[in-house]
């Protein structure tokens, strides 16, 4: 039997798609992005904000800056140390935390949380995920903000593609996906040509509908729960670019 870690557990793999995952074209999307963030989720300076497997602290950075006092919580401790040396280096005082986001818990500290860039699904067990749900409306503060966005899967049925490949900074990212579970699931593999390096990743994730992700948050327990299609607030429908929820505990 194999010892070796899920690969969400594998810092190995979140270093060799870092470059993908934080090319130059999403780094220059972040403050967009987090100006959307505050305006959907009607967020105030001073408010506690957790950002949830935060990577490089992208976002993080930018809910800083509009005064926004941010917990960055993520697992992989480079990308933990990325975040802060931006936050030294732009004087912002973000709290970074590294954690399994199924055991990050704080009670009633948070006034909203994100979980941006499709940071959730990452576990073999739909439970791990239900724990996850449930630790975050634990630790906001009755009527907080919950602001998942990820790839839907009404949206990926629409614009799937089983191989592609992309270009960032001269390294070639080959991907081939695979559905699997009955459309619940879906398998990438990711080869990456880093000059004349060779490597190869896999990559797994749980594909969640709108209706399936707020089922889910409203088992949980959270109060209200509201699917848009982007995060400037656009219906969730045939148009929709993103799967974005807004829940409230």
């Amino acid at each position: 039997m194999s010892t070796q870690a899920p690969w969400h557990e594998q810092d190995e793999f979140w270093l060799a798609v870092e470059p993908f995952l934080f090319a130059r074209r999403r780094m220059a999307d972040a403050p967009t992005e987090a100006k959307q963030v505050v305006a959907l989720a009607g967020l105030r300076p001073g408010m506690a904000v957790l950002d949830l497997g935060c990577g490089t602290g992208r976002h993080a950075l930018e809910l800083a800056r509009r005064g926004l006092r941010v917990t960055g919580v993520d697992r992989t401790k480079a990308y933990l140390d990325k975040a802060a040396q931006a936050a030294e280096a732009d004087g912002r005082p973000i709290e970074l935390v590294q954690a399994d986001m199924r055991s990050f818990r704080r009670p009633g500290a948070f006034d909203a949380a994100v979980n941006l860039f499709s940071s959730f699904g990452y576990f073999e067990h739909p439970d791990d995920d239900r724990r996850v749900a449930r630790n975050v409306l634990d630790s906001l503060r009755p009527g907080g903000a919950l602001l998942m966005e990820m790839m839907g899967k009404e949206i990926l049925a629409r614009t799937f593609q089983e191989r592609s490949w992309t270009e960032e900074d001269g390294v070639i990212l080959l991907e081939e996906r695979r559905l699997d579970r009955a459309w619940s699931w879906v398998e990438t593999r990711w080869i990456l040509l880093i000059g004349d390096r060779r490597v190869e990743q896999r990559l797994s994730l749980r594909l969640y509908s709108a209706a399936e992700l707020m089922a889910l948050l409203s088992e949980t327990g959270f109060r209200t729960v509201e699917a848009f299609g982007d995060l400037a607030g656009g219906p969730y429908d045939q148009s929709a670019t993103r799967l974005v929820v807004l829940a409230r505990a």
